[in-house]
């Protein structure tokens, strides 16, 4: 019998079990877990997204597929989860920057679109005959200035971040960012993108070719590093790592 009240549970969206779940909504969570690794690590003047390619088949287009998308000039975002879900809650967000820009003649605040997201996303957790989107934003920008970086949920919540992963194994990643983020290990553009490339790096094994990032720095606009630029910080980091291996081996034994 309580299998069955269980069941009821699980495929109403808009009821509460018992103990105070909604199942639906952590369904959804469980769809972004399913989903590409992303990364986005705060800079100074600096904010990056790292994010793992999924291999395509032989005749695709690679333009097509995309992981980070923007939705402003000073505004882009990485997703990890449904990638149908992901583009309707971009064009929503997309077109409320239009809307934001027209009505009152300046552009939005990263906070502004994440809570615009986040409230979308919110609606569809309490509407019967709908579903919780199944993705999770990590939206970053420039705020007068100052670069932020946000993180959105199925259930509508978003909080703000120096450094996160959403995705499979965004755990690992995440336990990565804590322990090698210091204000000191990011002061420049090249430490902002080495430290998010290491943290993707503990998950994804395949290199330059499976590994998406964008930078956004002050003042200037969205840029996408190619695969060879990519595989220059790759290389970088893979020398740095022999070199405390050789120092390692080195250091005398008490």
């Amino acid at each position: 019998m309580a299998d069955v009240g269980a069941g009821k549970y699980d495929s109403a969206l808009t009821v509460f079990s018992p103990d105070g779940h909604l199942f639906q909504v952590e369904y959804a969570q469980e769809a972004v877990k399913k989903g590409s690794t992303a990364v986005a690590v705060r800079g100074k003047d600096t904010v990056v997204l790292a994010v793992e390619k999924r291999a395509l088949a032989k005749l695709q287009d690679a333009r097509t597929v995309r992981k980070i998308c923007s939705l402003d000039d000073h505004v882009c975002l990485a997703f990890a989860g449904l990638t149908a879900d992901a583009r309707v809650l971009v064009n929503k967000g997309r077109l409320e920057c239009q809307s934001h820009r027209l009505t009152v003649e300046d552009p939005v605040t990263v906070e502004y679109i994440t809570r615009y997201v986040a409230k979308v996303c919110q609606r569809y957790t309490q509407r019967s005959g709908a579903r919780p989107f199944g993705v999770s934003f990590l939206v970053v920008g420039f705020d007068q200035g100052i670069p932020k970086l946000y993180q959105t949920e199925p259930a509508g919540t978003y909080h703000e971040w120096k450094a996160n992963a959403t995705g499979r194994n965004a755990k690992t990643v995440r336990e990565f960012l804590e322990k090698y983020y210091t204000e000191e290990s990011i002061q420049t553009r090249d430490e902002a993108i080495i430290l998010a490339v290491r943290g993707l790096l503990e998950v994804v094994q395949s290199g330059s070719k499976n590994i998406e990032l964008a930078v956004i720095e002050k003042g200037k606009k969205i840029e996408f590093l190619d695969t060879d630029q990519i595989e220059k910080y790759i290389q970088h980091i893979e020398k740095v790592r022999e070199e405390e291996a050789e120092k390692k081996k080195k250091k005398p034994h008490p």
